[in-house]
């Protein structure tokens, strides 16, 4: 299970996850990247509006996730929209991909940040929402704010 602690600084964050999937179970990923992917990811030029995780022959992948190439690295820059190995114990792998599977779960991405120098993704094992969960998730989340509002206030 994944765990906010203190020395993360979060690079990147997906907004959309929580509007569009109920999150059941976060994970913790490394990624396999290149030199100046991680780079580019240290400057913040990371973006996952699309991206999705899948599971081929053992190994866990994202898919869709852009980073920018970085300004200095010449030759050295590869395709942006590559799919990347993320780095998931295999008895992990395997129960991700038994859920996804037989249950109907989906693997969304979460959030990148920097743990100790590394590059980290927090994934999560989600289930769609309807339109009406959706829309239920807004009222509550605007009667939330009305009620802050009203303390406020007073």
């Amino acid at each position: 299970m994944a765990q906010k602690s203190t020395n993360d600084k979060t690079v990147a964050y997906n907004r959309r996850v929580k509007h569009d999937y109920f999150l059941e179970e976060l994970y913790e990923a490394g990624m396999s990247l290149t030199g100046t992917e991680i780079k580019s990811i240290r400057e913040g030029k990371v973006q996952f509006k699309d991206s999705y995780i899948t599971i081929v022959r053992g190994e866990a992948w994202i898919k869709g996730m852009h980073i920018s190439p970085y300004k200095q690295g010449s030759f050295f820059n590869v395709d942006p929209e590559r799919d990347r190995r993320l780095l998931l114990h295999k008895y992990e792998i395997r129960k991700l991909d038994q859920k996804v599977r037989l249950k109907g779960y989906t693997l969304v991405p979460v959030r990148i940040y920097l743990k100790n120098g590394m590059a980290k993704m927090e994934l999560a094992l989600a289930k769609g929402k309807n339109l009406y969960d959706k829309r239920e998730s807004e009222k509550l989340r605007d009667a939330k704010r009305e009620m802050e509002k009203a303390m406020k206030v007073h």
